[in-house]
């Protein structure tokens, strides 16, 4: 077992920093540090596309679809370096979840529609999942779709859904089966957002970001847009999912870069005559989030290695989502109370520390726990399927 990276790893590092630092222009970088989250601008459209036609948006893709043909390892590789810069929107959704789960199950035709337009940045993909009586218990949801001839006709709400405000398409799960258990009544559709029928209001988060309520009213799309198999759908979203909970892991060059910028401040701070990275304490809780940060990063490779090798991380990938998502809040915790009455200002005041950074990743840090998946139900997957025990 090596955990170095190979010569042609740290190339391929090199390679992609290169071009991301290349492609990063004043309008992209003045809209990264906007933090409006109306998602990407122009610039940022014009970034994805960039990296679409360099085939980075492909990068474990087999090469029959278009693909780079790597290894999963250096798609982790591009996500730290994008994370490493930050603040930078890389169609993760339509790239991650959705080309993978077409490629899977799809026809030869979605195939050949679809994972051109995701490769090259084109399109853009919210997840219509969760509605007001079926969060955790998916399963539940009441959104119908109903086969009308070469039609199926869609009714019912989705909540909490992101990106729905700026993307092209939503990722839909809806009820095709009512008299079939709930587990298998469900099917998985493509819906354009700007189809006649389909409404999205806001709904802001605590943390000041925007996600969204989405109301489907009669709304018709072609039985091609049905994705897999009809009643299968569970299934391909329990598949996508895993894909989504493995993405996390990507959040790593980030996290680092917050731990940082915290050691940085500890170490030029003074109080009572001492700097505050000469406390023990200090230094304890450090040391402990610092080991964290490593068992998320090899956590996350380790997964990545699986997939290369055709397994799939299943309760793997809820061990992931759980380490990383918890970690982004206890880093948040701690700086928040490394900083302070500091941490606990804005970016908008002039006496904020570290841009006020802190005090927003205080309040964004809590809805990543639950999305994707409640980490409580998280462990109870690993506790079920890792380690065997009954329900």
């Amino acid at each position: 077992m090596d955990f170095r990276f190979t010569p042609e790893q740290e190339e391929w590092r090199e390679e992609v920093r290169g071009v991301i630092e290349s492609l990063i222009t004043p309008e992209l970088r003045a809209e990264m540090e906007s933090n409006d989250d109306v998602g990407p601008g122009p610039a940022g459209k014009e970034f994805m596309r960039a990296l679409g036609s360099r085939g980075l948006l492909g990068i474990p893709w087999p090469t029959k679809y278009g693909g780079l043909g790597r290894s999963l390892i250096d798609q982790y590789i591009f996500s730290e370096e994008i994370g490493r810069v930050g603040g930078l929107y890389t169609s993760s959704t339509a790239v991650n979840m959705v080309g993978p789960t077409i490629m899977r199950v799809g026809t030869e035709e979605q195939i050949d529609e679809w994972l051109p337009k995701i490769r090259s940045g084109e399109v853009e993909f919210a997840l219509g999942y969760t509605e007001p009586g079926a969060g955790t218990d998916l399963a539940s949801l009441e959104t119908r779709a109903v086969e009308d001839g070469d039609e199926f006709v869609i009714n019912g709400q989705k909540m909490f859904t992101s990106a729905a405000h700026f993307s092209s398409h939503i990722w839909l799960l809806a009820r095709t089966d009512v008299d079939a258990p709930k587990h298998r009544g469900l099917s998985a559709f493509l819906l354009p957002m700007d189809a006649p029928g389909i409404t999205v209001r806001p709904l802001w988060r605590m943390d000041d970001g925007r996600t969204n309520e989405v109301f489907f009213e009669d709304v018709r799309i072609p039985r091609a847009n049905l994705i897999g198999e009809a009643n299968r759908g569970w299934y391909h979203v329990a598949m996508a999912l895993d894909f989504e909970r493995v993405s996390l892991g990507g959040r790593y060059a980030g996290l680092l870069k917050r731990m940082n910028s915290l050691v940085a401040y500890a170490n030029e701070t003074v109080v009572d005559g001492q700097r505050l990275s000469q406390d023990s304490y200090i230094r304890s809780r450090f040391a402990d989030l610092g080991i964290k940060l490593e068992v998320v990063r090899l956590f996350s490779y380790r997964t990545a290695w699986m997939i290369d090798q055709d397994h799939v991380p299943n309760y793997e990938s809820s061990a992931q989502k759980i380490i990383a998502t918890d970690l982004i809040q206890e880093i948040a915790d701690f700086g928040v109370e490394l900083l302070g009455m500091h941490g606990q200002l804005t970016p908008e005041s002039p006496h904020a520390r570290l841009d006020g950074e802190l005090e927003q990743a205080y309040r964004s840090g809590i809805f990543l726990r639950f999305g994707g998946g409640a980490n409580e139900v998280q462990r109870d997957i690993i506790a079920r399927r890792g380690l065997g025990m009954p329900r």
